[in-house]
């Protein structure tokens, strides 16, 4: 999740002013926060998690749930500011430059176009984590049956009061106040129905990976697509989400960010693969904090986009087989380069 302050964390990253009274003078002074001085932060912060118990794991252990309490209380308070344009989700407004197209556009190499002006029409995407409906409402225009869900039943509130003063998304967008796991249940609405799934900013804050991941694969026909953007598991993104944010600066109470949640695009492209999906792309995302628009770049190394595939049901083919999938993923894996 980004505020509109975010702006000042990267420009204030470097050094941090304070201000003093010297004999009735204003005077400022200025700490510079070094790559030495983070990566010595980054060290410290993991042994203390080390001996406090805690062991590194890159990917979350399974605890059955997406859920995390904290992060609904988080969101809570914040169910009203969605549609507030330069508000707390001002960089989530101008994302949508980038992940509709990026949606729009793999969609459409998988299906063919549809209607003009209604690309997506026909297709069902279901938005995990939608909050107040900031991509699930340019999706409806499309014209996709989008279904929101969240478990924040304040934010879904918020969401279909915006959309209800559209006509256009009535026949559309839907939302309701649900986990993905309740959804996916067998025999549950959910299963095996939908075309594509979008988790946008939304995994950085889930309990369970492993539970999402066999949830969106339950909810996807077979061919289906699952896009997710999310924050990478560096030293960058630790000193930007955790140090100069939270410690350094002061903008986020400290504690907002676990850097824990984080993924790096490997270990999300491994977790995927393990069950049952092939990642087809993953593109880096830069924020520009000045002029508040997000650009695509070849470093992943703080935001990332990512599109996988449901692997449809194949009949046992031949180790020495060129046309494996298994040969083909390596492949492809051999190919890309994570920066």
């Amino acid at each position: 999740m980004f505020s509109k302050k975010f702006g000042s964390l990267i420009l204030g990253f470097c050094t941090r002013c304070s201000t003093s009274v010297v004999n009735g003078t204003p005077t400022s002074t200025r700490t510079t926060v070094s790559w030495t001085s983070v990566c010595k932060h980054h060290t410290q912060f993991l042994e203390r998690r080390s001996q406090m118990g805690f062991a590194h794991v890159r990917i979350r252990s399974a605890s059955k749930t997406t859920v995390d309490p904290n992060e609904v209380k988080r969101f809570q308070l914040l169910a009203n500011k969605w549609w507030n344009e330069q508000g707390d989700f001002a960089a989530l407004h101008s994302m949508n430059d980038l992940r509709v197209p990026f949606i729009r556009d793999n969609l459409l190499n998988a299906h063919g176009g549809r209607r003009p002006g209604k690309p997506l029409a026909g297709l069902r995407i279901l938005d995990v984590g939608c909050g107040g409906g900031l991509l699930t409402e340019p999706l409806g225009r499309l014209g996709a049956d989008v279904l929101g869900i969240d478990p924040v039943a304040d934010s879904i509130g918020t969401a279909e009061v915006h959309a209800w003063h559209d006509p256009d998304l009535r026949g559309n967008v839907r939302y309701r106040a649900i986990t993905l796991e309740e959804l996916s249940e067998k025999g549950g609405q959910g299963a095996g129905q939908f075309d594509a799934v979008v988790a946008s900013e939304v995994v950085e804050h889930l309990a369970d990976l492993e539970t999402f991941t066999l949830c969106c694969n339950q909810v996807l026909k077979p061919g289906g697509s699952l896009f997710i953007t999310t924050i990478n598991k560096t030293q960058l993104s630790y000193a930007l989400a955790i140090v100069a944010a939270e410690e350094v600066l002061r903008i986020v109470p400290s504690g907002t960010h676990d850097w824990d949640k984080f993924v790096s695009p490997m270990e999300l492209e491994r977790l995927l693969e393990s069950n049952g999906f092939h990642v087809e792309s993953i593109r880096g995302m830069l924020y520009n904090p000045l002029s508040g628009a997000w650009s695509w770049t070849e470093s992943t190394s703080i935001n990332y986009a990512l599109h996988a595939v449901k692997l449809e049901e194949e009949p046992n083919l031949d180790e020495d087989d060129p046309e494996d999938p298994t040969v083909i993923v390596a492949q492809a894996k051999a190919r890309r380069w994570y920066n």
